[in-house]
């Protein structure tokens, strides 16, 4: 489908957003109240001999909006409309263009019969075209990277994996003038990213470090992002149950969003350096598999009893984190992205991203970004107490705590033990266990991955590069 911004439009059929507030005084009022329409979100009225797609929606607020949009074009994508036209403002023109985009995404990949729309034509109509212009292609540029993302993750574990993964990020760099360099085995073993490399040791396919770089001239920020890439995460020797492993191809939701990141920020084509170090690991059984009771050294020197072997991400995590600080020394923010713990989602619920870290100033960065990107966070609060249950009696560090509680804050504590001081304050991990994907339809996420960070981060991005 095609999206113009515009003043005027031709469409066959035009949608209009209407609260509940705002019902009884439309001029169509009673048309609409004798087709059962009562402007509550979700509700719809297709009125044809006006030409109006009429849809509720509780407030005239950008997530309400957006919301409101999802509605309107899955039934529009129903129709026999070759064209349709949203009102927009600017306050709610990135609503309307989520929920188009976002809200209308299919992944039919692996289907044989295709679904097909006559739809192709969206106008978004407008006062003032100039005005809105770079908002508007601000906006597209987001949300085709979300769904970029959301290919990504959805994508089978028998067609992605480790090398192929790098495949895609050298695509990636082609296409959007990125540095690019990869580290296959030989080259992690040199780096000594041992952890990383017992993780994925039992898979046929070899792990690969992959680092993107986007480097503007007149840069005025430094942002280093690291996401966890299990392609495929079977728990290894301590097996997932079989139900827990259908969707485990979501378990590069991390890696996935770092790429739809850089993509994003080197389309908006802002002035910050945006470094991006991924993992792409597969964590299999076989013989040679990494076991509980295996003594890790990781790539900063410190030892990890392995206690479970489904608490895999961290163990990659460490030795990525590490490599990346030595390599970006200069960073001002460091940011990872993972589907760390099922711990996260019971916490916080499935809808919500967790933030773990030492900043409040830059957590509360993110508050004002969540808001205006309308991707939910809330923040875990590390404690000395909790830390003091990753203690081994073997080596430097357990990788699971001695006890279940507050999985999701003790996962956050381990990676802090391969933060260097220096980053301390510039660092935020992100859980996205929960956000990262989804088998029941919300907000403007269909079935499937959710795409969660990249509006979030191009957010940041936008904010800190004023």
């Amino acid at each position: 489908m095609k999206i113009n911004l515009t003043i005027a439009t031709q469409s066959k059929i035009h949608v209009e957003f209407i609260t509940p507030e705002n019902l009884k005084k439309h001029k169509l009022y009673k048309k609409l109240y004798n087709n059962g329409f009562d402007a509550t979100e979700g509700s719809l009225t297709l009125l044809d001999d006006k030409r109006l797609l009429a849809c509720g929606s509780q407030t005239l607020k950008s997530d309400d909006i957006r919301v409101a949009t999802v509605t309107a074009i899955k039934k529009l994508k129903t129709t026999n409309f070759k064209s349709c036209s949203f009102p927009v403002t600017k306050a709610t023109l990135q609503g309307v263009v989520e929920g188009i985009i976002l809200g209308g995404y299919e992944f039919n990949d692996y289907k044989s019969k295709k679904t097909k729309t006559k739809l192709k034509k969206i106008d978004l109509v407008c006062d003032d075209v100039a005005t809105l212009q770079k908002d508007f292609e601000q906006s597209v540029i987001i949300a085709e990277a979300t769904a970029f993302t959301r290919d990504i993750v959805n994508t089978a574990p028998q067609e992605l994996n480790p090398k192929t993964f790098a495949k895609l990020a050298t695509k990636l760099a082609t296409e959007n003038n990125l540095e690019c360099n990869i580290l296959g085995p030989k080259k992690l073993k040199k780096e000594k990213c041992n952890a990383m490399l017992a993780v994925g040791r039992a898979s046929i396919h070899p792990s690969q470090l992959i680092h993107l770089a986007y480097k503007p001239k007149n840069a005025k920020k430094v942002i280093t992002l690291v996401g966890k890439g299990l392609t495929y995460d079977s728990g290894g020797l301590s097996l997932k149950p079989a139900t827990s492993m259908v969707t485990m191809k979501m378990d590069k939701a991390g890696a996935s969003a770092v790429l739809g990141m850089i993509k994003a920020v080197s389309e908006l084509k802002l002035d910050i350096e945006v470094h991006a170090f991924i993992g792409a690991v597969e964590n299999m059984i076989g013989g040679n598999a990494y076991k509980p009771d295996d003594i890790l050294k990781t790539r900063n020197g410190k030892t990890v009893e392995v206690r479970n072997t489904d608490a895999e991400g961290r163990l990659v995590l460490a030795d990525v984190l590490d490599y990346a600080q030595d390599k970006v020394p200069n960073t001002d923010y460091l940011f990872d992205f993972a589907t760390l713990t099922g711990a996260c989602m019971v916490a916080l619920g499935q809808y919500t991203t967790g933030v773990m870290g030492h900043s409040k100033k830059v957590k509360h960065h993110f508050y004002k970004a969540s808001k205006n990107s309308g991707e939910l966070i809330g923040s875990l609060p590390f404690n000395k107490h909790l830390s003091k249950l990753l203690k081994s009696e073997i080596a430097d560090l357990s990788n699971v705590a001695s006890k279940p509680y507050g999985g999701a804050i003790t996962a956050g504590l381990f990676l802090d033990n391969f933060i260097k001081e220096q980053n301390k304050q510039k660092w935020l991990h992100f859980d996205i266990a929960g956000s990262a994907y989804t088998e029941a339809p919300w907000d403007c996420n269909v079935y499937g991955a959710t795409g969660a960070g990249v509006r979030l981060m191009s957010q940041f991005f936008k904010e800190i590069a004023k």
